[in-house]
């Protein structure tokens, strides 16, 4: 008979976040008027049509994709973070398209051979995702201040800007020497830049900017997403790019593993990454939300940290996370406690600008009534 209790089990994970929100999600789905969910950061906007119709361009085609996209997508990405982002000199062969964004963030340490021993080091306030790939891994996590650098040991560095979820944006100079405290304890940089497209009252930089790496992207990796800023969450689109050495060892591990993009999303990648109107049309509706949302959240008595760029506002009422939680889903307003993302957090919660026009405000109502 086949004994369970000899079932080797798998690293200890934390608890998924949000499933702890479930009496605070009732609670406000209780609201005369309905829940206004600013928990998680989904696009609720329309798949643009010419992604859809590239998504249906290549429906009659049967065979097995490639992992490592076709040559127009990795054209159009080069391509489009040059235009875009300033980013010059990529080799083509060094992008490789992903399953979403999350997926590499929790299985990148893995892929790149990080295991037990090791350290990967996350910002102090940080996506859940970087600690769940590093104890996927085995490896050891620390969480680093503003400035700090890694302790030796450390063989993974996540960079995020901007940030979720404060939505800070570190400069030029903040991002080089992060580079360089890296180099100098041999860990690869990897940043994490869904929503470099998103800066608000500042501009976001990519660490394969020349301002950054002064010529040299050994040991660097970017990571995109295409959820925010096209809304093909539903799709997961996303890609890796940087070090060519990097990159070609991540897609043989890749290829092995069948961690393949399938064929439609990655005519919807090419397709996006091509174009800059939608990309645009986006932006300005979360500026919108955005420009309803804040003044909304100080009439209220919230202080609004950070929140230079990216989907959410980090916002206080100098209490306890939960507490704060709690008031909100009162009005029927959910959002996520700063405790999701380190202990830093304990007096924050994270709203996001995820929801339609009419529920943002709703929420802008709720929170000034």
């Amino acid at each position: 008979m086949f004994d369970r209790t000899a079932v080797r089990r798998g690293p200890a994970l934390p608890d998924f976040p949000w499933d702890s929100l479930a009496d605070q999600a009732a609670r406000a789905r209780s609201h005369p008027d309905g829940l206004v969910d600013l928990s998680v950061g989904t696009p609720v906007d329309p798949v643009p049509q010419l992604l859809q119709d590239a998504l249906g361009s290549v429906a009659d085609q049967p065979g097995y994709p490639a992992t490592h996209g076709t040559p127009q997508l990795r054209a159009a990405v080069v391509e489009g973070l040059r235009r875009r982002h300033g980013i010059d000199g990529l080799d083509e062969a060094a992008v490789l398209p992903t399953i979403g964004s999350k997926e590499l963030v929790a299985w990148l340490p893995t892929l790149l051979g990080v295991g037990r021993g090791d350290i990967v080091a996350i910002p102090e306030l940080a996506y859940p995702t970087y600690e769940v790939g590093a104890r996927l891994a085995g490896a050891e996590v620390v969480r680093l201040a503003d400035g700090e650098a890694p302790p030796a040991g450390t063989a993974l560095v996540w960079l995020n800007s901007p940030s979720n979820p404060t939505g800070r944006v570190l400069d030029a100079e903040a991002m080089a020497a992060s580079v360089e405290a890296a180099r100098s304890v041999g860990a690869v940089v990897a940043s994490d830049e869904c929503y470099l497209a998103l800066g608000w009252s500042a501009d976001p930089v990519s660490v394969l900017h020349s301002s950054i790496h002064s010529g040299r992207i050994d040991g660097l990796l970017a990571v995109h997403s295409l959820s925010k800023s096209s809304s093909l969450a539903g799709y997961r689109a996303g890609f890796v790019t940087g070090d060519p050495g990097l990159v070609a060892g991540l897609l043989e591990v890749r290829k092995h593993a069948g961690m393949i993009v399938p064929r439609p999303v990655q005519a919807a990648i090419t397709s996006a990454m091509a174009d800059d109107v939608h990309v645009a049309e986006q932006r300005d509706r979360y500026f919108a939300r955005r420009a309803v949302l804040l003044p909304a959240l100080r009439a209220a008595g919230f202080t609004v940290r950070h929140s230079e760029a990216g989907l959410y506002l980090w916002a206080t009422r100098s209490e306890g996370a939960w507490q704060t939680i709690d008031w909100l889903a009162e009005r029927g307003i959910l959002a996520a406690p700063g405790t999701f993302y380190g202990p830093a957090g304990a007096e924050f919660v994270r709203i996001a600008l995820t929801a339609s026009d009419e529920r943002v405000a709703a929420a802008a109502v709720r929170l000034t009534s």
